[in-house]
Parts: C-alpha cells; sequence; structure tokens
C-alpha cells in the first residue's frame, strides 16, 4: 500500500505538459457539464486527445476535453505565446483547433489558457518542462540530454512540450514471450535507490547483476510525472509523461528491450486512484485558483472529497464515464508506447464510490475491504480491457480486500499483491507469537482461492521494514551465544526465510537488496515516517561480503530451482508454517521436495514425514541422508534448514 505522502497539492499551480509522439486516439465522450453547442465544430475524425500530427507533420491539432468551459486557447512556441482561439465541439466538451506551418524537426512548448484566467497543462502530455524541478535532473549528472530550454518570460509553470520528428527507438526484441504466471518471480525496485545516478543507463548497464539472480520480471516504483524529483512516484500529476529525473523515454525503452532479450518482463506500478494538486485535471475543475484547492463539483472526473481512510491526493471517481475513458488510454499508451509485459495497480481497493470513512480505524478499514460489488464490476471491466489489447498482460492488485473479492479477481487471471512481511519478520527474528510467525499465507488455499498462481507473496516490499535491519535491531537474543541481532545470524536467518518463501508455489517478489540483507531502515534519516520515502544509501560493497554473498547464493538456488522445476507450481502440497520446526512437502510425478527449518533460537529433534523412503539430496548444500523411516527424527540447530528432494534439482 503507497505510504501517507506530505500533501504538496499547493506545490504547482500550472501544470503543463508535453507530447512527443502523436496522441491517443478517441474522443471522450462521457462525465462533466455539457451544454449543446449547435454552431459548434466537432473535432475532425482521427484527431485524437493531446496532439495529433497530420499533413506530413506541417500541422498539428490540439484537442483538449473541458466540458462546460466558456472559451479555451492554445498558446505557445508557434503563436510567441499569444492565445490562438480552439473551436468548441457540438457537445460542448470539447475544444480543438488546428495550428499550421509547424517545423516537425523543432521542439515546441505550449500550455491551454481557459476562460481567460487559467494556463493548464495538457492531461496527454507527454513530456513537461517544469522550471521548479528541471534544473536539478541534470546536475550532477546528465541524466535527460538536451533537454529544452523552459520559455522565461514567456509564461509561468510547468509547459507542455512536443516535436514531430523527435527521435524515435527501434526495438530489437518484438517476440518477447512472458514468464508463465506460476513461475514468475519479481524484482521491485525503486531506479533512485537502486542505482547511484539514478538513471535509465545504469539500471540497463546493472543487469547482468540482477539476471544473475535468476528473476525473470522486474518491477519499477512508478516512472511516469510526479511532483518533484525525490519520491517514490506515488504522487502523480500526468499520466502520459515519463518522469524525467530517471531519464529520456528512449533510455526507459531500452532497458525493456534489453530486459526482454534476457527473458526479463518489465511490470510498471502506477497510481490511476488519484492525482495530485498539480495536474492540470484537478486544476481544471478546483474549488479556486488557490492551488491548494481541490477539485469543484464540476469536476468530470475527481471526487470532491476522498471515500476511504488510506486516501492521498484527490480521488479519480472511477464511475465517471470520463474517468474510465481516461484510465483506459492510460492502460493502453504504456502498453503499446514502452512494450511493458504488467502493471501493479496501486490502491486497487481505492477504485470505489462507497464511502467507507476518512478516519483510519478498525471500523474504517474493515469497512473498505468489504465485498464490494461495483469494485468487483469496475475491475471485471479494466482487466478486460487490458486483455482485449494483450492477453498475456500481466495484472496485479494492491487490495487487500475480503478474500471473497479478491478470489473474484483471481478467477478472472488477476494477481494479488499478498504481504506476508510481519509473519515472516517475526520468523527470522525467531519470535512465535505477539504477533504470530505463521507464514501459511504463502499459500492459496488458505484464502478460500481455487486459482493457485493468484498471489504476488513477498516478505519484503517497497512498504514494508526490511528484513535484515529488523533482525539486527529487535532479532531474539535470549539463548546466547546464538544471538539474532549478529549480523552473520541474521542474514542465515534470511536465507530460510528465503527457502520457504521461493519453496510455496506461485508468484513471489524481492525487494531490492534484500538478496544481500540491506539493513538499512525504510525510515532512515530520521528513523520516523517523515524519511520513508527519503533517499536510501547503497553499499556496493555488500555484494563482496562473504556472508552477504551467501544470501546471495540461496536466493539465487531457490529462485532457480523455482523456475526450473515443475514441482514447485505443484498444487499436491502440505505444509506445516506455525510452529517452532516449519516444513513444505510439494508432491509432483517429475520430483518430490521436503523443506524443514528450525525457526526458534534453541535446538529442536522433530519428526519430519518424507513421502517416501530412500536417498534425499539437500539442493543448497550439496550433501544427502538416507530416510529409511518416512517418519524420520531430524535434530535441527537454531536457524538450521534444508530443501531436499528425492532427486537432484535443476539449479
Amino acid at each position: 500500500m503507497k505510504n501517507v505522502y506530505l500533501l504538496l497539492m499547493g506545490l504547482l499551480l500550472v501544470s503543463v505538459s508535453s507530447c512527443k509522439k502523436s496522441s491517443v486516439s478517441g474522443n471522450d465522450t462521457g462525465g462533466g457539464t455539457t451544454t449543446t453547442n449547435p454552431t459548434g465544430v466537432d473535432v475532425p475524425a482521427g484527431d485524437g486527445d493531446g496532439v495529433t500530427f497530420i499533413n506530413s507533420g506541417k500541422s498539428v491539432v490540439f484537442n483538449l476535453y473541458a466540458p462546460g468551459k466558456k472559451s479555451v486557447s492554445v498558446i505557445g512556441d508557434f503563436n510567441n505565446w499569444t492565445p490562438t482561439a480552439m473551436k468548441n465541439s457540438k457537445d460542448g466538451t470539447r475544444w480543438w483547433v488546428e495550428v499550421d506551418n509547424i517545423d516537425p524537426n523543432t521542439e515546441y512548448s505550449y500550455q491551454y489558457y481557459i476562460d481567460g484566467s487559467l494556463k493548464v497543462a495538457d492531461p496527454y502530455s507527454h513530456e513537461i518542462l517544469d522550471p521548479a524541478n528541471d534544473p536539478a535532473i541534470n546536475t550532477p549528472n546528465v541524466v535527460y540530454p538536451n533537454l529544452k530550454a523552459y520559455p522565461t518570460g514567456k509564461t509561468t509553470g510547468i509547459v507542455s512540450d512536443f516535436e514531430v520528428n523527435a527521435p524515435t527507438y527501434t526495438w530489437k526484441n518484438t517476440s518477447f514471450t512472458r514468464p508463465a504466471q506460476k513461475n514468475l518471480v519479481i524484482y521491485e525496485l525503486l531506479v533512485r535507490d537502486f542505482v547511484a545516478t539514478h538513471t535509465y543507463q545504469e539500471l540497463t548497464d546493472s543487469l547482468n547483476y540482477i539476471a544473475k539472480l535468476g528473476v525473470n520480471a522486474i518491477e519499477l516504483m512508478p516512472v511516469n510525472e510526479f511532483e518533484g524529483n525525490d519520491s517514490w512516484g506515488y504522487n502523480s500529476n500526468f499520466m502520459f509523461a515519463l518522469d524525467k529525473y530517471y531519464g529520456t523515454p528512449n533510455a526507459y525503452k531500452a532497458f525493456i528491450d534489453a530486459c526482454h532479450s534476457r527473458g526479463i518482463a518489465v511490470i510498471q506500478d502506477i497510481v490511476l486512484e488519484d492525482q495530485f494538486g498539480s495536474s492540470p485535471m484537478v486544476r481544471m475543475y478546483a474549488t479556486s485558483t488557490d492551488p491548494s484547492s481541490g477539485p469543484s463539483a464540476s469536476n468530470p472526473w475527481f471526487d470532491q472529497a476522498n471515500m476511504h481512510p488510506d486516501a492521498v491526493g484527490w480521488q479519480l471517481n472511477h464511475q465517471q464515464a470520463a474517468t474510465q475513458y481516461f484510465t483506459e488510454n492510460v492502460m493502453k499508451y504504456w502498453m503499446q508506447e514502452y512494450h511493458i509485459d504488467g502493471y501493479r495497480f496501486d490502491e486497487a481497493k481505492g477504485y470505489t464510490q462507497v464511502n467507507s470513512g476518512t478516519v483510519s480505524n478498525d471500523a474504517t478499514e474493515a469497512a473498505w475491504a468489504a465485498y464490494d460489488q461495483s469494485r468487483v464490476n469496475l475491475w471485471t471491466k479494466y482487466n478486460a480491457y487490458m486483455k482485449g489489447l494483450d492477453p498475456s498482460f500481466y495484472v496485479i492488485l494492491e487490495m487487500f480486500s475480503a478474500n471473497t473479492e479478491e478470489s473474484a479477481y483471481a478467477n478472472l487471471g488477476m494477481m494479488m499483491w499478498t504481504n506476508l512481511s510481519t509473519p515472516g519478520e517475526q520468523a527470522t527474528m525467531g519470535y512465535p507469537t505477539n504477533p504470530s510467525w505463521d507464514i501459511s499465507g504463502l499459500f492459496y488455499d488458505g484464502y478460500g482461492f481455487t486459482q493457485p498462481y493468484a498471489l504476488v507473496a513477498y516478505f519484503e516490499s517497497h512498504d514494508q521494514e526490511r528484513l535484515q535491519y529488523k533482525n539486527e535491531q529487535y532479532g531474539n537474543d535470549q539463548f546466547p551465544p546464538y544471538k539474532v541481532t549478529d549480523i552473520p545470524t541474521g542474514l542465515k536467518r534470511d536465507e530460510m526465510g528465503a527457502a520457504f518463501m521461493f519453496s510455496s508455489p506461485g508468484p513471489k517478489l524481492v525487494w531490492e537488496y534484500g538478496e544481500l540483507g540491506y539493513d538499512t531502515s525504510i525510515d532512515y534519516p530520521t528513523n520516523t515516517d517523515a524519511s520513508r520515502t527519503a533517499d536510501k544509501p547503497i553499499y556496493p560493497a555488500y555484494k563482496n561480503d562473504p556472508n552477504r554473498k551467501e544470501l546471495f547464493g540461496v536466493y539465487k538456488k531457490m529462485i532457480n530451482m523455482k523456475i526450473k522445476n515443475a514441482v514447485f507450481a505443484t498444487t499436491n502440497f502440505t505444509y506445516s508454517l506455525a510452529g517452532y520446526v516449519k516444513t513444505i512437502q510439494l508432491l509432483d510425478p517429475s520430483a518430490n521436495v521436503e523443506v524443514v527449518g528450525n525457526f526458534d533460537v534453541i535446538t529442536h529433534t522433530a519428526t519430519v514425514n518424507f513421502p517416501l523412503a530412500g536417498t534425499w539430496y539437500d539442493n543448497l548444500s550439496g550433501t544427502s541422508i538416507t530416510v529409511n523411516n518416512t517418519a524420520y527424527s531430524m535434530t535441527l540447530a537454531p536457524g538450521e534448514y534444508h530443501v531436499y528432494s528425492n532427486v537432484v534439482l535443476n539449479q
């Protein structure tokens, strides 16, 4: 779930964006106040939202959905920032104009000037210039080469940018086959905190490291334009524009292309539940010109008040036809323009008009999570739209709603973000209770699901505290000399946690550098929520630390075994994950697997029920045991674990 941001809604009064491609086709037909204009002129067929290039790029059609406005003009470099009046459509919802004498090889900036008082960005911008934040983008590293100069003295606020003959990207991989959902292992990362230069170029250069780990998908935290630069990206304002803080559109495409060449899918975290105050869609229909003001009753996209207790920004009303049209255009754009392989939808539970209250407490959280048929209907529609464009596209929902509701989504092929950080932390720290260390939530059957590969389960994500930080700060030290707070001991327990997590069938997720035991708090540097989204340090030396390299090696082996052996996708399993000694048994015609681990901080002797007698191979140590009686007695030291199989598994 997204973290709470300081509301920055007044940061930017005007948000003006830019397009370097022709617009998304189609015209919005719903929402907002409409006034029939019998003398109006409709948008020419084929000219979609934003800008459309015509006449071999020598003319541009601007098209803005703005029902209820009295006048709209376009201003920009092409008319020396003097208003060019736009025509109103017959239904009164759209404003458009054709501008001629465009040089296809020149970059142009522009804004819309509404009702003679408000300048805003194009909501369909593909690139923006932001005078408040752009100066920091190329300092100290050149992140976005040849960034156009802001038109200082011509206007104020963010401006849009387009160029007809902008550099294009030639894709090298056009027939990428996505990993099967049952084998999906996702590596979640924030570009800013994964590579020192926070660039797509350095991220691309780091792919050999990620590929060596063996994951087959990378999930990027939001990359579309967001307020400011130093951010997790959940404070969105322009949904069609790539945020320049990480690099150019072509650099992002090159990264995706390089991932595909390595067999790695790219999943994009996206926020379509809300936007922040600098969004032109908020500003066009705000209650006042004050940049901190929120949406008015006439806003065709947004609620005036949020509907649930975890709301930040301004909530989109997904029951409005205009919002659904906009949302589907956003979905389509990134899928087709950037060849991404899936979305992780942040705050998917917030796509509702059922008001559960805005004060967070047990009652409001329960009301929000209750089965919501309107939400099911909406996500059924959106999922069908995306799968209609691309049947194998991944759809992951951060939902956390009633199991019956999540099961409905699973039955449609969607995946559920599944947070097991609390029991996972308790298990690696060595505490059985308060709260429970039962990690049975790794398995789908406990939720009443019939679809076995619908849980994207994790012990760490961007929202949760780091396992190794918890081990070092709060680990169980009650029985020295075995102390979980000792770094080598804590890292060994992280290995054990990984062995169990990856052994459970279905998709799994790893947070960046968890494979090295990243141990700086999520709340660094102040150890308060105020630092939750702050820049975090990177430790290159961790890659050479022997104990951390050993943890990396266990991650690598477990990931490879999970992907390369059918037994790890079986639906024939048993597990016991609530006690001191935890076990998972997987049965498949190709192999049988028995995972056992002592999560306590003292030695335990346990009877492990193997499915058959004979030789069992320890796939992590390279040794083997002979099981003469399937009820096999084992004495396990604290933190000792094994991944046994009756045949040697592929790694």
